[in-house]
């Protein structure tokens, strides 16, 4: 096994085309709707309500699910608390199938869907599995593929079938030569009519005249919401650092002038007044100071001087922009620990009631991201005395510690600076890859070397690697990566909270794994596994590394969809199946 190295222009060559993506891609489609809390859901074609217990089955035909869904079924199971309905993707093992004892639960990696484990009938994860006997189900998490927001059967297939027509719209348009920013897939496209109506003739901003009543709401709201530390998605210190972003855009309109003294005392004021905890005399000494410094600007515009012509028109657009980004985080308000301890859970409950494995457990594969959960699972259970229910785990490029390789994910780490959680609340992932495919795919290549972080040279049909491109990544909330790059950092990925370390509790599993690395995997190197590996207990753990010297070479997804993967690494990942499963 070599060491693999990031060359230093290819870096450069990240980094700038993370910025063009950045500033090319305006905000995303996020595909929610508020709506009311439903126990449970599973689909199935029906004119009824009364049938919604019911899922998708091979008996309806395919139209009826989302054209995007190739299994064999669609269920939805909902969340405790949480609007979200995950989507689980079920393949039925054939008849002539080796009888299993246990289901399979497949997890995806960050930002992806279920799309990867099933690129088509000849590259297909999770029909190589079901095929082997295995009753599979692929989970979406929230925020990926077809998991949506939905109060009951109409609501929820009629959002489903939203989401399908963008992933193949956009799949169509790059075809087609357009380019995904192109598309009318903005906000507002997606967003409810009170959030339109919120950016529209009637909010503040450009579009209408100088409203004071309505900026020195406005701009209370906003720091209300601070106050408040946007529903727990930022800590006090996140807090400070966003809202001092906001004032120093403030103080920029002031730079120079006489009222740049009096702005600094009433922003040392609001400062202080944000540290202290919520109450009612707080709410009106905030709408207070929130008023002298409407009051400041409005005195500046009066002036004479050039520098205050449309003061009061750019506040106006300052804060409105200020909104939009704070309403994007907290639409995407989920992490790691969101994943773990809720949509996981709720998937593994509903799949044993579904198929009720005489010992309750499942077995279960991760790729990427998805075995990181497993691993942090595995810790957590450890930890806390509990049985994790699962039988075996098999981890796909996963790690909890990315300290000791080098890893291509570290040139993100910037993005998750908390001082950075207002510029880039959300990364969109998908609308990135999408939009550098062209550039990757076709003459003169300047962004090809994108394609090897996904696909070792030759082992991906280019069809497939297209449809992997355009249709299998997501949306990446700001909130989840400030997590997940805890990975990059001295003692691994911790909880939300910063002081559960999961790798100090992964030697305490009882769980059989298998490990298994990819030899030019540039984003989650062997190194990077072996560092989790080393943690598990010895007898419990093992650890495969796939690709030759001469060739053939796995990078990050051809452990799932290469083109020597059904005959090298599926056959492995059954053997330890099987072997835990009897």
């Amino acid at each position: 096994m070599c060491t693999l190295h990031f060359p230093v222009q290819m870096q450069s060559d990240i980094r700038t085309a993370l910025h063009v993506a950045f500033s090319s891609i305006g905000s995303l489609s996020p595909f929610r709707r508020s709506t009311l809390t439903l126990p449970l859901l599973c689909l199935r074609p029906a004119a009824s309500l009364g049938l919604l217990s019911r899922p998708f089955s091979t008996a309806a035909s395919l139209s009826d699910k989302p054209s995007i869904c190739t299994a064999d079924e669609l269920h939805y199971v909902s969340l405790p608390n949480s609007h979200w309905r995950l989507a689980l993707w079920r393949y039925h093992p054939p008849p002539q199938a080796t009888p299993r004892n246990h289901p399979l639960l497949l997890l995806s990696g960050v930002g992806t869907n279920a799309i990867g484990y099933d690129l088509s009938p000849e590259s297909s994860f999770a029909r190589y599995m079901s095929g082997q006997g295995f009753d599979t189900w692929i989970l979406e998490v929230r925020g990926a593929g077809l998991s949506v927001q939905g109060s009951n059967f109409k609501e929820i297939k009629e959002s489903a079938n939203a989401v399908s027509e963008q992933m193949e719209a956009v799949a169509k348009g790059v075809t087609n030569g357009m380019s995904p920013v192109q598309q009318p897939n903005n906000v507002s496209d997606t967003l409810s009519d009170s959030e339109i109506s919120h950016f529209g003739q009637d909010s503040i901003g450009i579009a209408t005249a100088w409203d004071e009543s309505k900026l020195v709401s406005k701009l209370t709201e906003i720091l209300m919401r601070l106050s408040e530390r946007l529903s727990g998605f930022l800590s006090d210190g996140q807090s400070r650092l966003i809202s001092a972003k906001l004032f120093d855009q403030i103080s920029n309109l002031l730079e120079g002038s006489q009222l740049s003294d009096r702005f600094e005392e009433v922003r040392a004021n609001l400062s202080n007044l944000l540290e202290k905890q919520q109450n009612s005399g707080i709410t009106s000494q905030i709408r207070d100071l929130s008023q002298r410094l409407v009051n400041i600007i409005e005195e500046g515009q009066r002036s004479v001087s050039p520098q205050f012509i449309d003061m009061q028109e750019r506040l106006s657009s300052t804060i409105e922009d200020f909104q939009k980004q704070l309403d994007l985080i907290v639409k995407y308000d989920w992490d790691f620990d969101h994943y773990l301890e809720e949509d996981v859970p709720a998937a593994m409950e509903y799949i044993r009631a579904q198929t009720k494995p005489k010992d309750g457990k499942l077995l279960a594969v991760g790729h990427s991201m998805g075995g990181i959960l497993l691993y942090a699972k595995l810790a957590r259970c450890g930890f806390e005395g509990r049985e994790p229910e699962l039988k075996a785990v098999v981890t796909l490029a996963s790690s909890l510690d990315y300290t000791s390789s080098n890893s291509t994910l570290k040139l993100l780490l910037p993005l998750a600076d908390p001082a950075q959680a207002l510029n880039v609340p959300v990364v969109q992932l998908g609308a990135m890859l999408a939009a550098a495919y062209p550039l990757s795919s076709r003459p003169p290549y300047v962004l090809a070397w994108l394609n090897n972080l996904i696909s070792a040279e030759d082992m991906m049909h280019p069809e497939l690697l297209k449809k992997l491109v355009l249709n299998n990544f997501c949306t990446i909330p700001a909130k989840l990566l400030l997590q997940l790059t805890s990975a990059f950092r001295e003692k691994g990925l911790c909880d939300r909270s910063g002081k559960f370390f999961f790798k100090d509790h992964l030697h305490k599993s009882n769980v059989p794994v298998l490990a298994i690395a990819g030899d030019q995997d540039l984003i989650c190197p062997p190194e990077a596994v072996e560092e989790t590996v080393k943690l598990l207990p010895r007898n419990l753990v093992t650890y495969k590394i796939f690709g030759e010297h001469q060739g053939p070479h796995y990078a990050h997804y051809d452990l799932v969809g290469g083109r020597l993967a059904v005959e090298q690494v599926y056959p492995c990942i059954i053997q330890f199946l099987s072997q835990h499963d009897d």
